[in-house]
C-alpha cells in the first residue's frame, strides 16, 4: 500500500462560511476523527488531490503532521471518505481516521475483476455483482484491492465472496452469500427479435394523449353542459348576434309622425 505524507493546519472555527474561505485560498476543509472525538483541519487542496489520483491513494497510509494549537505533532491516518463538486469536480471535503499501526481498522476496499471467463468465450455475459468489500486487517496490510480471478466461471455459474480467498492478514467482513460475478446466458437471435419488436408496441401502447385535442364528438356535446337557459357562446370568428330589443326601438322611430 501507498505511504504518503501530509502537512494539515489545525483550525478553531468551523461552519459553512470558514469552509468557503478555506476554499477561496486552495484549502480543502477536513476533520480528523480518532477515538470518538473530532478535530477540525485543513490541507493544500492540490496536495490531497494529488494522492487521491494515484493507483491506491484512497487506501494510502497517512503521515499526517499536525500544525497550530497544542495538538500539534504527527499522527497515521487513513482517509474514511471525501466529497467532490458534482459540477467541477473539485475537492470540497475529507474525513480522516486516526489509527495505531498495532490495531485493526475495517475498511471498504475494491474488486478488481481478472481473467476472461470460460462462459463469455461460449457467449455467455458477464455481469457484475458487489464492486467493493468491508474487510479488517492491520493499517500496513491494507490492500489496495481485492483482486478475483474469473477465468473458470461457466454460463448459469455465479462467483460469491466466500469464494474469494483474501490476501494474508486480511479478514473479509461481507457476507459470504452475496455475489461478486456472474456470467449470464447468451441472447438467442429468436428472443432478440422478440424484445425488438415488443419495444415499438410498448411505446405506443404507453403514448400519453395530447392535452387539448379534442375527441370526435366532443365540440358538439359542449354546449350541452353549460347552464340550462343560456345560450352557447359564438364560435371564435363568428358575430355576436344583434339584440332584437335594438331593431324594436329602430322600427319605433320609424313609425313616429314629423312634426
Amino acid at each position: 500500500m501507498e505511504r504518503v505524507a501530509l502537512t494539515a493546519q489545525v483550525r478553531e472555527k468551523a461552519g459553512k462560511g470558514v469552509a468557503r474561505g478555506l476554499r477561496r485560498e486552495a484549502r480543502v476543509p477536513a476533520v480528523l476523527y480518532s477515538h470518538g472525538k473530532s478535530m477540525p483541519i485543513s490541507m493544500v487542496n492540490k496536495d490531497v488531490t494529488k494522492i487521491l489520483n494515484i493507483e491506491g491513494g484512497e487506501h494510502a497510509l497517512i503521515n499526517l503532521t499536525l500544525e497550530g494549537a497544542k495538538e500539534a505533532g504527527e499522527r497515521m491516518a487513513l482517509i474514511k471518505d471525501y466529497q467532490v463538486d458534482p459540477r467541477s469536480g473539485a475537492l470540497m471535503h475529507l474525513d480522516l481516521m486516526e489509527v495505531a499501526m498495532n490495531e485493526k481498522v475495517k475498511i471498504q476496499v475494491a474488486v478488481h475483476i481478472s481473467g476472461t471467463s470460460i462462459g463469455v468465450k461460449e457467449g455467455g455475459i458477464f455481469q457484475y455483482g458487489l464492486r467493493t468489500l468491508e474487510i479488517e486487517c492491520l493499517p500496513t496490510q491494507i490492500p489496495d484491492n481485492i483482486e478475483v480471478n474469473i477465468t473458470n466461471l461457466k454460463v448459469n455459474e455465479s462467483l460469491h465472496v466466500r469464494d474469494i480467498t483474501a490476501p494474508e492478514g486480511v479478514r473479509i467482513l461481507t457476507d459470504g452469500d452475496s455475489t461478486v460475478a456472474t456470467i449470464q446466458p447468451p441472447i438467442s437471435e429468436a428472443k432478440l427479435e422478440q424484445m425488438l419488436a415488443a419495444a415499438p408496441a410498448e411505446a405506443e401502447a404507453g403514448e400519453p394523449e395530447v392535452v387539448g385535442k379534442k375527441k370526435e364528438g366532443e365540440a358538439e356535446a359542449a354546449p350541452a353542459a353549460g347552464v340550462k337557459g343560456k345560450e352557447a357562446a359564438p364560435a371564435k370568428g363568428e358575430a355576436a348576434p344583434k339584440k332584437e330589443a335594438g331593431k324594436d326601438a329602430a322600427a319605433k322611430k320609424e313609425a313616429a309622425p314629423k312634426k
